[in-house]
């Protein structure tokens, strides 16, 4: 028997060494029974209107059937004792029980259509209703049975997994606390405004780089990740976690040695040290969370994916710009499903204030997002005003979720509703002033909080910026200026890490923070 399921024991989500003998063994009882892979279970929804995909294992040359709705279909396994079938197209509706007979049977229970979003990103996408604004609240009332919720362990391997150990559940008070809290709102409003099922599926992972999600021999045959690859090969050549860890137990000695100095001198007690983290099977290793926790669910029926993700880049902005779109694009030509919506959220602010405009690799992160959408069937929320100076996980999910919503209401489900943040269209020189067209303007702009426009910058051809003066001159127009600076040639909106701004539509949904310039930026270098 040829095996290529890889899907081997895991423990605390690192993957187990199996020697040959125990592979051997696995090998002689693996296909014995059909089996599924996690992502279908009982409690699980179906996405509607798709031919959606049911695949497995058994023994090879098995005939296996699969059932549902009236629906049969049957296929034959091959060598490796793999099988796969496509379902006609399902409405919206439920339950429904599904019957996977080869050798024995399986039965998955309470199975629902509906729609199916996964949520994928790093900590804000993972970040739980139990840790969100009002989470007392939002558990006790999240009894909401026609929503489903699957979450994917974090597996971080250079090997692709084919299975992972998770189960569907039914969103209720004892179910939704440990979900991603934008996930869930995001569900949430689509249920509410839908009145269908809706299966969520989260394998988010806290602190993770792009390029984690992206197949790794894509990155290494693209000469713009050159410099990337590179770094980490040195880093797998070189790195030894056993090597790590004695150093480890060796600083943590000598910091209990310290804490016994500092109690007898009645001083503070020194910071215990962090134990290390093995980057070979983290969150940052090219490929690591594409094989990990992607490759398990790809062909999975979905509608489209939400996204929050660009802190760990931020350094990296210039590179954004071309490895977001990859992986979007890697991503769909994968799944097989064509273009399929992809939305995501903007960096939010985050930082000091500052006094003078200046330079942001989190800026340039935000208009990295925003290139983004040249892509078909994209779009970004924008959240420049619901950030946390000092917290870089705002608690605010409800709102984030909601803008997020806003895309596929209006552009997948057809609701006559505002959708879009005002966004950057054109500039115009007049004299001594800028006039700034944008798009999407909906009802109109307005700002919040005080009738002073705030957030401008403008600068010559020197290119040092100055805050400017603006008011809002028609529907969708702004005109910028300032008595320093005689002859602008540069509007920037927004441009900081934790920008002071609050021009907004009607619909409050904040203006896109953007730059009229092209000046290199200050990640412009970093690969």
């Amino acid at each position: 028997m040829r095996i290529r399921h890889k899907s081997l024991l895991r423990q605390g989500g690192l993957g187990a060494v199996v020697t040959l003998a125990c592979l051997a063994l696995w090998a002689s009882r693996a296909w014995a029974d059909v089996r599924l892979p996690a992502i279908f279970g009982s409690h699980m929804v179906l996405q509607q209107g798709q031919a959606d995909r049911v695949w497995g294992w058994a023994d090879p040359d098995e005939t296996v059937t699969v059932e549902i709705a009236g629906q049969s279909h049957s296929v034959t396994t091959g060598d490796d004792g793999r099988w796969s079938v496509q379902l006609e197209p399902l409405s919206a509706g439920g339950p429904y029980t599904m019957t996977v007979r080869g050798k024995n049977t399986i039965k998955l229970e309470d199975v629902l259509v509906g729609e199916v979003w996964l949520c994928s990103g790093q900590s804000n996408m993972q970040w739980p209703v139990s840790a969100a604004r009002d989470a007392d609240l939002e558990i006790r009332s999240a009894k909401y049975p026609k929503i489903r919720l699957i979450t994917v362990p974090q597996v971080g391997t250079q090997e692709p997994q084919f299975d992972f150990k998770g189960e569907w559940k039914v969103c209720s008070p004892e179910t939704v606390g440990d979900f991603s809290a934008v996930g869930f709102f995001f569900g949430r409003v689509l249920h509410q405004m839908l009145g269908v099922p809706i299966g969520l599926i989260d394998n988010s992972w806290g602190g993770s780089s792009c390029e984690a999600w992206v197949r790794r021999d894509l990155l290494e045959k693209d000469p713009r990740y050159e410099a990337l690859m590179a770094r980490w090969k040195k880093t797998e050549a070189t790195y030894d976690h056993a090597k790590a860890v004695a150093a480890y137990q060796k600083r943590l000695e000598q910091w209990k040695k310290r804490v016994q100095e500092a109690k007898a001198a009645g001083k503070p007690a020194p910071r215990r040290p962090r134990p290390p983290r093995n980057p070979l099977i983290g969150q940052h290793r090219p490929g690591n969370l594409y094989n990990g926790v992607l490759k398990p669910i790809i062909g999975f029926g979905i509608r489209g994916t939400i996204w929050y993700q660009g802190e760990s880049n931020a350094s990296r902005a210039y590179q954004y710009r071309h490895l977001f779109p990859l992986m979007i694009q890697s991503w769909r030509d994968e799944w097989g499903i064509g273009e399929f919506p992809f939305y995501w959220v903007q960096l939010a602010d985050f930082r000091a204030e500052v006094s003078e405009p200046k330079e942001s690799d989190w800026a340039e992160l935000r208009e990295a997002q925003t290139l983004a959408m040249r892509l078909p069937n994209t779009g970004q929320a924008v959240i420049i005003d619901l950030g946390e100076a000092n917290d870089i996980h705002p608690k605010n999910k409800q709102d984030v979720a909601r803008r997020l919503a806003r895309w596929p209401l209006a552009c997948q489900y057809g609701l006559d509703i505002v959708y879009q943040s005002p966004l950057y269209k054109s500039m115009e020189k007049k004299g001594n002033k800028i006039l700034i067209t944008f798009d999407h303007v909906g009802g109109g702009l307005v700002t919040v909080d005080v009738h002073q426009v705030k957030g401008f910058a403008i600068a010559g051809e020197d290119r040092k910026f100055v805050w400017a003066e603006a008011k809002i001159v028609g529907k969708d127009k702004v005109e910028v200026w300032s008595d320093a600076i005689p002859d602008p040639v540069a509007v920037r909106y927004a441009w900081a890490d934790n920008p002071v701004c609050n021009l907004y539509s009607r619909e409050r949904l904040p203006v896109t923070p953007f730059r009229t310039d092209d000046w290199p930026g200050i990640t412009a270098q970093n690969k």
